[in-house]
């Protein structure tokens, strides 16, 4: 880094300047060069073309509720278990670590190129032993040459005259951002999985618990039938019929529970660690108790969701990266010094009159690059459009997220009605249905017609109530919903 200075003679047949001198032209070369890095060749921000429509799909539902920004996940998500299972994900998830660890390389990247900025200083003391040429041998005076230098200098730094520095500074800085802004939208997603998959479970529990119901019930009847068969009172066909829907509920309840147990490993996955969640036969409706959220304004999601953010500083990102590109074709100065003594002895090295220095500047111009450069930009402008396409996509998938869930909230609560309705008239028909066949009036293949109707009945409500529930969810995560 630090120029090396081999002999005495070199430094004697020059004009003699102190430290201070060189110090004093290195600061005013320094504030010329403040002055002057001002200039930016990026080019200005142009707003970009709403990709979506200007209001909500289902205007409806629309108003009402709280917004979801700035309402931290504990707020929103009450159940204690569900909380628990979150603050586990947060602090296990691979998923989340690398994305963490993904900002922090950005910001170490940015660091890294706004250091480039200010100039590198440093100290060099060196011993310096070089042969010479018979040509050269009757100026030195000797055919070895000896020294040793003590200097402090700077290497190379550049003048940032057109912001080419500076550009590749504020790209780095918009990446970083970037990144954190995709940490963010990773944290969410998480929270908004480990929530919905909590869901999940909770949803097979009570199916389970429905299908467990109905099989202790044709277990009771099939040993009622059995004894009625035995003693004649019954026919083989009733018996038949009986068992035909007892096989069917235990098939039921080993598919569920085989779901049960990938939807556990999916959690697992999601929590970095094993779930400590017991089965449980609590209705979701007694626990899973969610704020009702307004989506707000459409200029709240272009400035909450964090993956629009995270596009919006890629794009500016790629701005600037072509104000370097354009930098590139100016020419590039940079400035070399150092100051220090020079001494043929070790024990004179900072004795009087030994001081020496030397000021390099360098101007770089490429003449014939083979048209490297120019690709270098054009490259630089079309990587610009690219986000600038993937920025309106990503405000488009965001309102496809927020509708998406809007039109499932409203939809699925009319859906839960019909299911309601459906299963007190299911119950109904059940009760009819034994009430004839006690009389006489009806075969029982009626009443397990009936029962089988009502088991699926219900468990469809359960899944509509899981499903409502989701859409809560998938709403406050469309909606950017704080993660604090």
């Amino acid at each position: 880094m630090l120029e090396k200075i081999h002999t005495t003679t070199a430094i004697e047949s020059r004009p003699r300047r102190t430290v201070r001198d060189w110090l004093v032209g290195t600061l005013g070369l320094t504030a010329f060069a403040m002055l002057n890095a001002c200039v930016s060749l990026a080019p200005a921000p142009e707003p970009v073309a709403s990709p979506i429509a200007g209001d909500w799909p289902t205007p409806s539902v629309a108003s009402g509720g709280v917004l979801a920004t700035g309402l931290p996940w504990r707020e929103y998500f009450t159940d204690p278990a569900l909380q628990t299972l979150i603050e586990t994900a947060l602090a296990n998830n691979r998923d989340l670590r690398v994305a963490a660890l993904r900002a922090e390389e950005a910001r170490a990247a940015f660091r890294i190129q706004r250091a480039q900025q200010a100039p590198m200083v440093g100290v060099s003391v060196q011993r310096i032993r070089a042969g010479l040429p018979d040509s050269l041998q009757p100026l030195a005076g000797s055919s070895v040459v000896e020294a040793n230098v003590a200097s402090v200098g700077i290497s190379n730094w550049e003048l940032d005259l057109w912001g080419r520095v500076r550009s590749m500074k504020t790209a780095a800085l918009e990446q970083w951002l970037a990144t954190e802004q995709g940490h963010r939208a990773v944290e969410i997603a998480l929270i908004s999985q480990v929530a919905d998959a909590y869901l999940g479970l909770r949803e097979l529990d009570e199916r389970i618990a429905l299908a467990t119901r109905t099989v202790e019930n044709q277990q009771a009847l099939a040993r009622i039938f059995e004894k009625r068969y035995e003693l004649g009172h019954g026919s083989r066909l009733e018996l038949t019929q009986v068992n035909t829907l007892l096989s069917q509920g235990r098939a039921l309840q080993v598919q569920l529970a085989l779901a049960r147990e990938q939807q556990r490993n999916a959690l697992a996955l999601l929590l970095g660690s094993e779930p400590q969640l017991s089965q449980s036969s609590v209705a979701m409706n007694d626990s899973m108790v969610m704020p009702e959220l307004s989506p707000g304004l459409l200029s709240d999601l272009l400035i909450n969701r964090p993956d629009i953010l995270a596009a919006e500083h890629a794009l500016q990102a790629r701005q600037a990266n072509i104000g370097a590109a354009r930098a590139a074709f100016f020419p590039r100065i940079a400035l070399t010094g150092a100051a220090g003594t020079v001494s043929a002895d070790l024990n004179d090295l900072f004795s009087s009159g030994t001081g020496a220095w030397l000021f390099r500047p360098v101007i770089e111009l490429p003449i014939f690059d083979a048209g490297m450069r120019r690709a270098n930009l054009d490259l630089s402008v079309v990587r610009r459009d690219i986000a600038i396409a993937e920025y309106e996509r990503a405000i488009q998938v965001a309102f496809r997220d927020v509708s998406n869930a809007l039109v499932a909230r409203q939809k699925l609560a009319e859906q839960t009605i019909v299911a309601r309705q459906a299963r007190a008239e299911q119950t109904e028909r059940l009760k009819l249905a034994r009430t004839l066949f006690d009389a006489g009036s009806a075969a029982y293949l009626e009443v397990l017609d009936a029962e089988r109707d009502l088991l699926a009945v219900e468990q469809q409500l359960v899944q509509l109530h899981r499903a409502a529930l989701s859409s809560q969810i998938g709403l406050y995560a469309a909606l950017g919903g704080g993660t604090n």
